[in-house]
């Protein structure tokens, strides 16, 4: 039994430009056109799932897919830093700021820390390791990040160290009881800080 999983980071928003915390924005002028790109251009599918954000929704609008809110897609929760830049953050509370870098237990901001993100990730992808089917996943750079640390077997900390943009596509399968990480790339030039 085999699942493939193919995740895709939604397009380009205010927030990703700005290096904000997100709220639930629409994708920017470039998100919007930067999906047409990948139409066409991704596997067939048994399953297409989305965070139920709006950028999320609207990048797989973009993509011509036909997606289910998966609310275990969710962003982060960032709690009062939600609409903040991050370079106010590190003025304002910069011990909080280091310290959510850091320290993966850490939730400064009063929303979800990066571990209980990363064990929220792990539940899921049990979730999918059982369907033997292929399946879309349009979600955000955290949940990317937390995945490919979970399949990597990397220490919690590795999760700043991994970049993903805008429409980047990562690629998974499962196989003998092991998530593997098949490929990752981005299309686009626009990177996400968070």
């Amino acid at each position: 039994m085999t699942a493939r999983l193919t995740l895709i980071c939604y397009g380009s928003t205010d927030a990703v430009r700005t290096v904000a915390f997100p709220t639930d924005e629409p994708l920017d002028h470039h998100g919007k056109i930067g999906g047409t790109g990948l139409v066409g251009r991704l596997p067939s599918v048994d399953c297409c799932w989305t965070s139920p954000e709006l950028r999320a929704r609207q990048t797989a609008e973009a993509l011509e897919l036909s997606a289910n809110i998966e609310p275990m897609l969710r962003e982060c929760d960032y709690g009062r830093w939600a609409g903040k830049r991050f370079s106010e953050i590190v003025v304002d509370e910069p011990d909080a700021a280091n310290s959510w870098l850091s320290d993966p237990t850490a939730a400064p901001h009063g929303g979800e820390s990066i571990l209980d993100l990363m064990d929220r990730v792990a539940m899921w992808l049990a979730d999918e390791a059982v369907n033997d089917q292929r399946t879309i996943a349009i979600t955000h750079s955290t949940i990317i990040r937390a995945t490919i640390v979970h399949v990597m077997h990397a220490p919690p900390q590795s999760f700043w160290r991994i970049d993903i943009g805008p429409l980047s596509v990562t690629r998974l399968s499962y196989l003998c009881g092991r998530w593997n990480l098949s490929a990752a790339g981005c299309i686009t030039a626009v990177k996400s800080h968070f």
